[in-house]
């Protein structure tokens, strides 16, 4: 994993300490420079920025300034020579601090902070939208695991519900409705007013039933004309 850097400081041996410092540690990588905020903020939209090196005294705007007037900016690391304004820094939850003159190892371990928390970012935007591959329901005084790719038919009888999964059959007190909130839209469809299948497993239609490996399910002549579209254009059927 990489840190794509920003240095936003109108010294240029400031600047050229941190691309120094930017230059011998493996994770970082150095996309641009700016003199001031004002000619950085044209930068921070251009490019993939991670992580901004953010001085605080500058001509025009000040760090502080800059970092109270931005929204949406990727993680700071303030670098400055007064330790006064390291209060104002943090509340405005930068990565951390570094007053000048910062040795390389103070600089590596602020930079691994700002690489930790990019991780911690990424996971959990992966297990955000990872989608889920089950659902529960109460049977029996128990709470059933339900996995969608097991789960084979739904039958609905009076005010309950019957599903037939590669284990076993579950009955669940649920509604037609209720049960269809809880299923992925692109594998599960109502065929007829009593009977939702897991379009995954349909293996052959004979005129007016679709057949599940030993089951026939009968198309409700409402829904007739919307499940034929459908396997047709999810290729689940072959012309």
């Amino acid at each position: 994993m990489k840190l794509n850097c920003l240095i936003i400081d109108d010294e240029p041996i400031a600047r050229k300490l941190l691309q120094e410092y930017i230059e011998e540690t493996d994770f970082l990588v150095l996309v641009g420079t700016a003199e001031n905020p004002l000619k950085a903020a044209g930068l921070v939209n251009q490019l993939e920025v991670d992580l901004i090196f953010l001085d605080i005294n500058m001509p025009k705007m000040n760090g502080l300034d800059f970092l109270r007037s931005s929204v949406n900016l990727p993680m700071v690391i303030m670098t400055t020579a007064y330790g006064q304004y390291a209060l104002d820094g943090f509340e405005m939850a930068v990565v951390d601090y570094l007053v000048k003159p910062f040795s390389l190892e103070r600089f590596l371990k602020a930079t691994q902070k700002a690489l930790e928390l990019k991780s911690l970012k990424q996971k959990k935007t992966s297990y955000t939208d990872a989608k889920p591959d089950h659902f529960f329901v109460k049977c029996e005084g128990k709470i059933e695991k339900i996995l969608y790719a097991e789960l084979n038919y739904i039958e609905a009888m009076a005010n309950y519900l019957t599903l037939y999964t590669n284990g076993g059959k579950f009955v669940v007190y649920l509604t037609i409705k209720g049960i269809l909130e809880k299923l992925p839209a692109d594998k599960f469809m109502q065929v007829h007013k009593s009977h939702i299948v897991n379009l995954n497993n349909v293996q052959t239609i004979e005129g007016n039933m679709l057949r599940l490996g030993g089951v026939k399910i009968t198309i409700g002549l409402n829904f007739h004309d919307a499940v034929m579209q459908r396997l047709l254009r999810d290729k689940f059927i072959k012309r």
